[in-house]
């Protein structure tokens, strides 16, 4: 009898999951998911500090129980109590804004880089850090899994040092232009795998639904992993994904690509399922979701195409996913490193999108400008864009990398110039007198040459369709 009095005093302790706990960021004025487990069919009083209004749930037969706790306006830090009996206290939590940050190995890239592949400005950022910044951050250590998990291993962490150089280095310079212009607490909650395969990251459901025949699922509900989880499908999702699912977010901010070069025309629906299925999990279909278009590199033959098929698939995603927004990385790719230095432009690009979109932010364009149509005159193409309230830059002298063909397909390089009102381009070659079709840096390695006002450059495009 005394050991079971013991037992039930125990088991009497509410327990959270990792992703709940001391420094963490929580969404600000709205209500946020919190769940756990405690003992079945009791009851769970939560009582946040910033208010004196108490939310109870009840757990169910197997423990499980979840709540919506509103949350106060941008402050902190705060406390949470759980109790079903034994208080359960985490502390030293801030009220802000908080995103989903995820993707493959560029990522997943740290502050302090890769071996032998550094981050520029990261010594600075490292040497910066103090615990007083409002930023936070919580990586999800890499699992896969067949089967969906309730449980994930990660910790919030403040912003020391140690923690800045760990983090994902596009998620921390996302997360600092967000701070610096908006001044409120940022939340990065972070979940990445270098090499993966965005059909990783999708559940079964969809997959089985969208890709039957296109992708394997035999795997999924078995004991054994699959060679190379992280490319397969659903693997991610359940081991990385699913478990954080609840964890009440303001957007979704992605870096993948790479691993699904050679299947551009599928990449899109998989990036439009992608998007879709995180808004019905997160209950959202609204959510803010930027991605990032993968950077130049010289995969096998830097004149090959895979690589600008993949970035015009991310384009054409972004342009179907109501929502969305792709922060273009055409100026600071590295032929020779497919992880290139340059994360805080990308993490700055993907925060100008955030910050105009989503938080009334004015005075710039935060989206490059793309190309809209074309016209044929005296042998020479005109192309005309769409340019977000900005303008094509630079206005001096002929651009590099465009090309023109004619009825035989053979592409030759071209002069090209902006017009002098800045909203269109002229394009021609002595070698294609009755030209048909225009391309931009439609290479795995190209130089960028066209830009918007704000130094965001024009991602690769094509008139054609060959």
């Amino acid at each position: 009898m005394i050991l079971a009095c013991i037992w039930a005093d125990l088991g009497a302790k509410v327990e959270l999951p990792s992703v709940i706990g001391d420094n963490m960021v929580l969404q600000r004025n709205t209500s946020v998911a919190l769940w756990g487990k405690a003992r079945p069919s009791r009851k769970v009083v939560i009582s946040p500090s910033w208010t004196s209004v108490k939310t109870t749930v009840t757990a169910d037969s197997d423990g499980k129980w979840s709540a919506k706790v509103q949350t106060p306006g941008a402050g902190g830090p705060f406390e949470i109590t759980f109790s079903d009996g034994e208080s359960l206290k985490i502390g030293n939590i801030l009220i802000g804004e908080v995103w989903l940050c995820s993707g493959q190995s560029n990522m997943e890239m740290p502050v302090a880089g890769f071996g032998g592949q550094p981050v520029v400005g990261s010594f600075e950022a490292i040497m910066d850090a103090n615990p007083s910044v409002p930023v936070r951050m919580a990586t999800v250590a890499r699992k896969a899994s067949n089967v969906p998990l309730d449980e994930c291993k990660t910790e919030w962490k403040e912003h020391t040092p140690e923690a800045v150089a760990a983090c994902s280095a596009t998620a921390y310079f996302f997360g600092m232009q967000l701070y610096r212009t908006l001044g409120v607490p940022i939340g990065l909650l972070i979940s990445n795998w270098g090499g993966s395969s965005i059909e990783a990251w999708i559940d079964q459901e969809n997959i089985e639904k969208g890709y039957a025949g296109e992708l394997k699922t035999a795997h999924l509900g078995t004991a054994e992993l699959p060679k190379n989880p992280h490319q397969q499908p659903a693997c991610l999702y359940n081991g990385m994904i699913r478990p954080i699912e609840p964890y009440t977010v303001k957007g979704i901010i992605w870096y993948q690509g790479e691993s699904n070069r050679g299947r551009a025309e599928q990449y899109v629906r998989l990036s439009k399922t992608y998007a879709s299925f995180m808004r019905e999990k997160w209950g959202n279909p609204d959510m803010p979701f930027y991605a990032v278009q993968i950077a130049p590199y010289n995969y096998s033959d830097p004149k090959a195409t895979d690589s600008p098929l993949l970035q015009e698939a991310q384009m054409k995603a972004s342009q179907e996913i109501p929502h969305a927004g792709l922060a273009t990385t055409l100026d600071i790719g590295n032929p020779t490193c497919i992880h290139p230095e340059q994360k805080k432009p990308v993490g700055q690009r993907l925060a100008a999108l955030a910050l105009v979109n989503d938080y009334g932010f004015k005075g710039i364009s935060a989206r490059a400008p793309e190309y809209k149509s074309m016209s044929v005159k005296d042998g020479k193409v005109t192309l005309q864009f769409d340019l977000f309230g900005s303008n094509l830059a630079p206005i001096y002298g002929p651009l590099a990398s465009f090309e023109v063909a004619g009825a035989d397909k053979v592409f030759h390089p071209a002069h090209a110039v902006i017009a002098s009102d800045r909203k269109s381009i002229t394009v021609s070659c002595e070698a294609v007198p009755e030209p048909v079709a225009v391309r931009y840096a439609f290479h795995n390695v190209a130089e960028a040459s066209l830009f918007n006002n704000y130094g965001i450059p024009v991602g690769p495009f094509r008139t054609d369709s060959w």
